[in-house]
């Protein structure tokens, strides 16, 4: 897809907002505070736009936190069509992004075989 200045600076723009609402105006508890948007995409059409969010916890506490920001979507879109100067406010589609947590796991084994790598040079130097 071809992303023009417009459409970062759209997207930036809603970044930005729903960051501030998430963190700030949503009451539901479900969304704690441990919740944070990482990407936003909007279509050409500024019809649809995905948030891309980042939840800290186990399985139940993301779906959780998914079903309150899935609840909140209409608040959410509220508050964005009063903010954001847009003809037209996307419908907003939330996606668990689990990008970070996979990148700490990767980096954790990549500890665990590093570790691993080390003991055995050092097992080696012990028997010669």
């Amino acid at each position: 897809m071809k992303n023009n200045t417009r459409m970062s600076r759209i997207n930036d723009e809603i970044f930005k907002e729903v960051s501030q609402i998430i963190r700030g105006e949503i009451k539901d508890p479900r969304v704690g505070a441990m919740t944070s948007v990482v990407r936003v995409d909007t279509t050409q059409d500024l019809k649809y736009c995905k948030v891309y969010v980042s939840v800290y916890g186990d399985a139940v506490q993301k779906e959780s936190v998914m079903k309150g920001l899935k609840n909140a979507s209409g608040f959410i879109r509220h508050l964005i069509a009063e903010r954001v100067n847009l003809r037209l406010t996307p419908e907003l589609i939330f996606k668990l992004d689990e990008s970070a947590e996979y990148a700490i796991r990767m980096n954790q084994l990549m500890d665990e075989i590093s570790k691993e790598g080390k003991e055995r040079e050092v097992q080696t130097d012990a028997e010669s």
